[in-house]
């Protein structure tokens, strides 16, 4: 049933409580699509690097060959953190005065670890991944950190979504606010005098940088959005063991995942007991 559901969809999630067994069963299945002569990315979000332990490679943040079809990654939080507070940084160095450098420098400093920071950079790298990856590979497999970050990763991209729109309206109120002052009888003449054309242009240059990043920045997490809550390309495998936690970490797991409006295509009852092993296994059995 996993391998079927597998050959099916564009993209696969493995969840659920740690240490149920989420890297195990997302390598498995997707090393069994590889041999079956699929194309597969598999990616880890997990900040344990379970995917390094397992195959006994050190994995990086790119994808590396591990075996025919199946190429691998693991997306470190602080490195990717690191990364999407420096892309910020050079854009608005690129966008902002020369002279307010400095400040841009001390707001970046204090916002990396702000609350939230982590999660909206890793979810711009897997926006990034599934944008480049479902072109390249027949399925991308995510190995996901534990149930309480993967719940809240998966309703990120509509607020972020919904966020960079409002961002987006109110750029274009603002613009059209100036052009009405600009039309009520200034002298652009005189402007041009007092400020100087060029820094005009540089204001206008600026505003078109802003807007281009907003923009592809809303159709990105819009496009994350639109694949994660399509049944057809995307499912989310829940991984639990046959315990009470995990499983009640599993109906919530479930719950906000039908919220988020992510289609949950199963669930793996791993390390189950085995039948005819001796009196204590069988006790064990009877409670999973």
């Amino acid at each position: 049933m996993l391998l079927e559901l597998a050959r099916s969809k564009k993209i696969l999630f493995f969840g659920g409580k740690g240490g149920v067994g989420k890297t195990t069963v997302s390598a498995a299945t997707a090393l069994a699509l590889a041999n079956a002569g699929r194309s597969v990315l598999l990616v880890s979000t997990d900040p344990a690097h379970n995917l390094g332990h397992l195959f006994g490679n050190s994995i990086g943040s790119k994808p590396m060959k591990l075996t025919a079809g199946l190429d691998v990654m693991e997306l470190d939080p602080a490195e990717t953190v690191k990364l999407h507070m420096q892309e910020i940084t050079n854009s608005l160095h690129r966008l902002m005065p020369v002279n307010l450098r400095s400040e841009v420098d001390k707001h970046m400093t204090l916002s990396k670890d702000a609350p939230g920071m982590q999660e909206a950079a890793i979810l711009e790298r897997i926006a990034e991944v599934v944008e480049d990856g479902v072109k390249e590979y027949d399925l991308i497999v995510f190995d996901t950190a534990p149930s309480g970050h993967t719940a809240r990763l998966m309703v990120l991209p509509e607020m972020m979504s919904a966020w960079t729109e409002g961002l987006i309206k109110r750029r274009e109120k603002a613009d059209k606010f100036a052009e009405i002052v600009r039309g009520m009888g200034s002298d652009s003449s005189m402007e041009d005098k007092i400020f100087g054309a060029d820094a005009k242009d540089a204001d206008k240059a600026r505003e078109s940088g802003i807007r281009q990043i907003l923009n592809r920045r809303r159709l990105r997490f819009t496009a994350l959005r639109d694949r994660l809550s399509d049944p057809e390309q995307t499912s989310f495998i829940i991984v639990l063991a046959a315990e009470r936690l995990p499983v009640l970490e599993t109906i919530e797991l479930y719950e906000q995942l039908r919220n988020a409006d992510v289609s949950v295509g199963g669930l793996v009852v791993n390390k189950r007991s085995p039948a005819g092993m001796g009196e204590f296994l069988e006790e064990r059995r009877v409670q999973e």
